[in-house]
């Protein structure tokens, strides 16, 4: 055991130089890392500290249990750098510091007297009325600890994701619970024909507003939602349910909140992260880890097991990548794909090198869990295994599908090219697995617009109820919100992600409650008297059969279905044979289905022409169209439409069909349906 300690230390103290240098001693630290059979919370806690904490002048542990006595219970700086204490059990046996109880860490730094909240705190607490954040030391008594009943899925060979936000779950104006949506929104995902759900928002946060990206205390589950032993109940209901729980973690930067996060630890300002302003977002206003300390490598690899092995996370969506691969942060650059801008002097070889060390420590310890990184840089070798040379990722995020939908969606259809939609659903690294979406949680925040309120606007507040006359901007809009969500399931990638309500076209923003803001400048930007009105999800309107929202929902419930009925975006056969810009017409095969879209706003063709691979009897498996899913209902499902020995758009054999307008219809062999 002591020389593994001794390699360890070793190897873990060259970070900084042989990872980039020496492949044999990467595995070796890597192998180190997964395989060293010890308590790894203790290990990373007793190893050497880094120097900046020889700066302190005392340090001691206080909480309720000594009555925040700094002379009670001081700490020793042991022959590693690291102070520390030991506090064995009562006489009577029980804990030292009772289960629940607050804890802080006294510093006496360079810059004066703090308190912090333990960087390793497992659980913090805001208390009502309070401001600062409380650590509590978490330790439930056995008989109170969650035990998981059910085995975690296996990874499905495509991942359909319902990307989700506990707080903002509920109907109601409110911030939801774990067990509310353990009971109410799991079995709604499942319903629905999602395999996983993608939860953000998991590590604390003291500002709600952050969505969960301005993370204070990296190893707790947020209090706001409950309990950590109710997070472990959500997810053990999951794996009963058949779901993946991916968990959105953020490594590429955190909270710049001194009283409850890491920000000024120790008193200094390059505890944690880089000092200077390469150690600040000046977008994101945030700090920046220094990946080139083994210390801060030690506490994000250790994260990364944390949440996989306490709480059974079957992996990860990894925030911000491309902040955290060039020092430039991906901001005000334009990526054309030449390799100069992805191994130049802007990369930053750290932060690299520790995505490479956590996906190969992920896939070692769980070779069934999934990462997910999003990047829009599109940096080569980016879902190649580490041993072959790559980051390591199992999915890239695409994140240009997106972008692409609202450029396109601020112009008229009239102007839509369709080779232009087909380029950037298809412009992707050969054999780089990606994760598609036509928005995310993005598209949906205050400031921006979803795809719906793009396309129908204000309509959406008077024209959505079936008994009510529609109008040519909501008929536009729900036959244009399906086609963009089909066509991007259809070309994007292997995996597809939808944000919560935006299955059903959720007609508001959200907007977390806020009071106003004061800028440097002397402007103000009003807040919304911090209401929780527009933080939350009106899944009533999609289930509501009186409205036009439950249209969209049963197509994207269609949608999901058909994905698990033929595995069409894991399919190795993939042809686009029509792109044609005066039809408005694109047509592509995938796997054993043949999709045909009509983006023309009033152009329905007869007898047009589908080229194809396979001969045989076709049906149709999936109608826009259809009147369930609030369509005109202009085809026949029960038609069958077989193939001549007529090549058509470089395809040995043809069948003809009937495409209306605005209408996307994918057709299956009759023996595979």
């Amino acid at each position: 055991m002591a020389s593994e300690y001794t390699r360890l230390t070793q190897c873990l103290k060259g970070f900084g130089t042989i990872l980039t240098t020496d492949t044999a001693n990467t595995r070796e630290c890597v192998q180190l890392l997964i395989n060293t059979k010890v308590d790894w919370m203790h290990f990373l806690v007793v190893m050497k500290s880094w120097d900046l904490l020889a700066a302190l002048k005392s340090a001691a542990l206080v909480g309720d249990f000594n009555n925040w006595n700094p002379n009670a219970d001081t700490m020793t700086r042991n022959e590693y750098g690291t102070w520390e204490i030991f506090l064995p059990n009562n006489a009577d046996g029980s804990p030292a510091i009772p289960h629940g109880s607050r804890v802080k860490i006294r510093m006496d730094t360079p810059s004066g007297v703090k308190d912090s909240i333990p960087a390793w705190i497992k659980f913090s607490v805001q208390a009502p009325g309070e401001i600062p954040y409380n650590g509590i030391y978490y330790d439930p008594p056995e008989e109170e600890k969650y035990v998981f009943k059910h085995p975690q899925p296996k990874r499905p060979k495509s991942l359909r994701i319902y990307e989700s936000h506990v707080g903002m779950s509920s109907p109601e104006p409110k911030i939801n619970t774990y067990a509310n949506f353990r009971d109410e929104v799991l079995p709604r995902i499942k319903r629905l024909g999602y395999n996983a759900v993608q939860i953000m928002a998991i590590q604390e946060h003291s500002y709600y507003a952050s969505f969960g990206y301005h993370v204070t205390n990296f190893f707790a589950p947020s209090s706001r939602f409950g309990t950590p032993e109710d997070l472990k109940s959500l997810i053990d209901k999951a794996h009963e349910l058949g779901l993946l729980v991916l968990m959105d973690i953020v490594h590429s930067h955190a909270s710049n909140n001194t009283l409850d996060g890491l920000n000024g630890f120790d008193g200094t300002d390059m505890h944690y992260f880089h000092g200077g302003p390469r150690g600040h977002h000046w977008m994101w206003d945030s700090r920046l880890f220094n990946y080139g300390s083994w210390e801060v490598l030690r506490f994000l690899l250790s994260n990364a097991r944390w949440w996989l092995e306490e709480y059974k996370f079957d992996g990860f969506r990894f925030d911000g990548v491309t902040s955290m691969m060039y020092t430039h942060h991906g901001l005000q650059v334009a990526f054309t794909g030449n390799y100069g801008e992805y191994f130049g002097f802007a990369t930053d070889v750290d932060a690299v090198v520790y995505l490479m060390l956590v996906n190969d420590l992920i896939h070692g310890l769980y070779p069934e869990a999934v990462a997910i990184g999003e990047d829009v840089s599109g940096m080569p070798t980016f879902c190649i295994p580490v041993q072959d040379g790559g980051v390591g990722f199992d999915y890239r995020l695409h994140m240009a599908a997106p972008d692409k939908w609202i450029e396109l969606l601020k112009q008229s259809d009239e102007y839509w090219k369709m080779g232009d939609i087909v380029h950037t659903l298809t412009n992707r690294r050969w054999l780089e697995k990606c994760v598609t979406y036509a928005e995310s949680h993005d598209q949906a925040l205050v400031g921006d617009k979803t795809i719906a309120f793009w396309l129908m606007d204000k309509d959406m507040y008077d024209f959505m109820a079936l008994d009510r006359p529609s109008t040519p901007r909501i008929d536009r809009g729900i036959a244009l919100h399906k086609m963009i969500r089909l066509v991007t399931m259809g070309l994007g990638g292997e995996g597809y992600l939808n944000f919560m309500g935006n299955e059903f076209g959720h007609p508001e923003w959200i907007d977390f409650p806020r009071g106003p803001q004061s800028l440097p400048n002397g402007s103000v930007i009003p807040g919304n008297n911090y209401s929780y009105d527009k933080c939350r999800r009106r899944f009533d309107l999609g289930d509501a059969d009186y409205l036009r929202y439950h249209g969209m929902q049963e197509f994207d419930q269609a949608m999901q279905h058909l994905e698990e009925k033929y595995e069409f975006m894991t399919s190795d056969h993939q042809y686009v044979s029509r792109k044609h810009e005066e039809d408005k017409v694109i047509i592509f095969e995938r796997g054993n289905l043949v999709f045909v879209f009509n983006f023309h706003w009033s152009n329905s063709y007869f007898d047009y022409r589908v080229g194809c691979f396979k001969p045989g009897k076709y049906k149709i498996v999936l109608d826009s169209d259809d009147g369930l899913f609030g369509g005109f209902s202009r085809l026949d499902h029960e038609a069958e439409y077989f193939t001549a020995d007529w090549p058509h758009d470089n395809r040995p054999c043809s069948f003809s069909v009937y495409a209306p307008s605005r209408t996307a219809v994918v057709y299956a062999l009759a023996e595979d349906e």
